[in-house]
């Protein structure tokens, strides 16, 4: 059956489906032999499909994997200076996977991999408003910083809602642990916004996105495979 060539192309564990839009606006896509364009379509079954000269194949299995992500690696599959990337974390997972959102190389928690477009494309796209957590340890005045972050602000010319946020704790030194709950999913969104209310982010941790939360027995580096219980609170079965 025929389908979108960047809904075969991400099906086959190629990257998320905006990814492989872009490959096709590139020329790097052919079917048949033939150079396409957006909304080109083609069949996995009986169409040859290139990227680069090279057959794609779809992926002999979905998978999912939930990785806890340590401080000091880039979420990117390849990093043109040699930084250490999320992908040698998850080298043996039998799989090609891409990561799902991004944290920065600062940044550490819940970070998903997966060869699933489907899956990718319902975490990521704004318009499924899907809730991410960050536990914040922030410097400056806790107070005032509250009240700032709990208003609605612009990044990128973008006006963001509200996010959600409490306070978990406060530690000696003046540093404040809070609870931040976003919808959105801006680069370095959390700390900017922390800049914005006059607080120094010092760490921080994703612990949740949608349903799903931080497996606290996974060590930082360490990966595993979701379960089917965890797979249907992503999807929203």
């Amino acid at each position: 059956m025929k389908e979108r060539v960047q809904k075969v192309l991400s099906s086959c564990g190629l990257g998320s489906r905006r990814a492989m839009e872009r490959y096709i606006e590139q020329g790097r896509v052919r079917v048949n032999g033939a150079v396409v364009g957006l909304g080109a379509q083609a069949d996995p079954e009986t169409d040859r499909i290139e990227v680069d000269g090279i057959p794609v194949r779809r992926a002999e299995r979905t998978l999912v994997l939930m990785l806890n992500k340590p401080r000091g690696y880039v979420t990117t599959l390849s990093d043109e200076r040699g930084r250490r990337t999320v992908a040698d974390l998850v080298s043996g997972c039998g799989e090609r996977v891409w990561p799902v959102g991004r944290l920065d190389m600062d940044s550490e928690g819940l970070l998903l991999l997966t060869n699933d477009g489907e899956l990718t494309n319902r975490l990521t796209h704004p318009s499924h408003e899907v809730e991410k957590e960050y536990h914040t340890w922030v410097l400056g005045d806790a107070d005032a910083g509250l009240a700032r972050l709990l208003q609605p602000m612009e990044l990128d010319g973008v006006l963001l809602r509200a996010p959600k946020v409490r306070v978990l704790d406060h530690r000696p030194g003046g540093e404040t642990v809070l609870s931040i709950v976003i919808h959105e999913g801006k680069n370095r969104q959390v700390r900017r916004m922390c800049a914005q209310a006059g607080l120094k982010v010092v760490r921080l941790k994703r612990v949740r996105e949608g349903g799903l939360t931080l497996d606290r027995a996974l060590r930082p580096g360490v990966w595993r495979p979701l379960t089917g219980e965890e797979l249907a609170l992503l999807r929203g079965d």
